[in-house]
């Protein structure tokens, strides 16, 4: 026997072990963490936030970090729209250089004239200017459209598919659009794409759709929200570490750069995570208030569509729900969003509904990847083009045994 279970056996008890001390601290720091939620100055804390130097992302806070908001009745009639993708990437081993996205779309009405309407829309892109991003002050500087970059493109085509619905429906009945996942496009912050690919993904892309998402609330209640699943955010955690700061204003680098974690003054609830946080806080149905992201690329470049969120007590999981600031700021449509997405979550049994009948519309199979392939392979051989490809895909494709 190749595997000593008897040696194993005991490092697994070790590791047991661990986790259950583990478990006892981090119960004590999730008091720590409550009972510092319940005294902290929100209006310190924040001109704390402003002023110090800090490295981990830090929410921003308005009146209240401890106030909570009991879920809002919902309207008579309403509609649900929310829009999820999928897509093939380009395969470099393929003789044709393409890529698919595939764009899920549920549209549900509720009130004494129920409707539901799925489709998906599925969209090839092989030409150039699909393939490649190109710095309009350089040719020389390209980004092929592809793995990550591709994600991001992905982002902005479900948005747009978002703002074609809303702006589609007819009548002046409440309107809820839901995306999956964060408006926070976190593959553009920090160095991770050079400044043309940010322009050409944002200022051509994601912002105009947020625009015209704007416009339809201007002339219906209307929200927009996205649903993260199991978040693993530390924004308000982060809060309180800088409450638990003994430096006025604080700064990593320069006081905490050579002390051992653990002897640090923010580490009593240092580990947490928000969800952890306001799990324990917030009764079912119930949201927080609503914090202000200061990621790096959203404060530099979304504008009026700056991005909060609050976290919301669905019942069976904490779910963070990321709306813009115009959603935010306005008391009704905010109200609307965390209606609607609460009764879409019950609906799902601890997921939206709609959200989850969208990700269906989308899901591009193993089979129909291996279909697209193939239409693709039968569509070159019908031009007389050439079908080569790499010997290490032939191989994959190949049975030996």
């Amino acid at each position: 026997m190749s595997l000593d279970l008897h040696q194993t056996a005991g490092q697994v008890q070790a590791m047991a072990a661990r986790l259950r001390q583990r478990q006892v601290d981090w119960r004590a720091r999730l008091q720590t963490g409550l009972a510092t939620l319940a005294v902290a100055d929100a209006a310190r804390l924040e001109a704390k936030r402003q002023a110090s130097k800090v490295t981990w992302l830090v929410a921003g806070v308005g009146d209240s970090l401890a106030a909570t908001v009991t879920p809002p009745p919902l309207p008579q009639t309403y509609t649900v729209i929310a829009v999820d993708g999928s897509h093939i990437d380009v395969d470099r081993h393929s003789p044709a250089r393409c890529y698919l996205i595939n764009i899920g779309l549920c549209q549900i009405t509720y009130g004494p004239h129920p409707d539901a309407r799925l489709s998906s829309h599925p969209t090839l892109y092989a030409a150039d200017d699909d393939l490649v991003l190109a710095d309009p002050a350089s040719q020389l500087n390209r980004s092929n459209v592809e793995g990550p970059l591709l994600g991001l493109v992905r982002t902005v085509a479900e948005v747009q598919a978002l703002a074609d619905a809303l702006e589609a429906l007819p009548g002046d009945e409440p309107v809820l659009g839901l995306v999956d996942g964060s408006l926070i496009l976190w593959g553009l912050a920090g160095q991770a794409q050079p400044d043309f690919v940010k322009r050409r993904i944002l200022d051509d892309g994601l912002l105009p759709a947020l625009d015209r998402l704007r416009q339809v609330a201007a002339s219906r209640p209307a929200a927009i929200a996205a649903y993260i699943s199991l978040p693993g955010n530390r924004d308000v955690v982060n809060l309180l570490r800088l409450h638990h700061c003994p430096y006025e204003p604080a700064n990593c680098d320069l006081h905490c750069k050579q002390v051992t974690p653990g002897r640090r003054g923010c580490d009593p609830v240092d580990g947490l995570l928000d969800r952890d946080l306001f799990a324990a806080h917030l009764q079912e149905g119930e949201r927080s208030q609503a914090f202000i992201n200061h990621t790096s690329v959203v404060e530099e470049r979304y504008g009026p569509h700056q991005v909060s969120f609050f976290y919301l007590n669905v019942g069976e999981e904490m779910g963070r729900v990321e709306v813009p600031a115009w959603v935010a700021n306005d008391p009704q449509r905010l109200a609307l969003a965390h209606a609607l997405v609460l009764e879409q979550a019950r609906k799902g049994e601890g997921y939206p509904v709609a959200l989850s009948e969208s990700h269906e519309q989308a899901v591009v199979t193993g089979a129909a990847r291996d279909y697209f392939q193939q239409l693709v392979q039968e569509a070159l051989a019908g031009e007389s083009l050439p079908e080569s490809t790499s010997q290490k895909s032939r191989s994959k494709r190949t049975r030996w045994v």
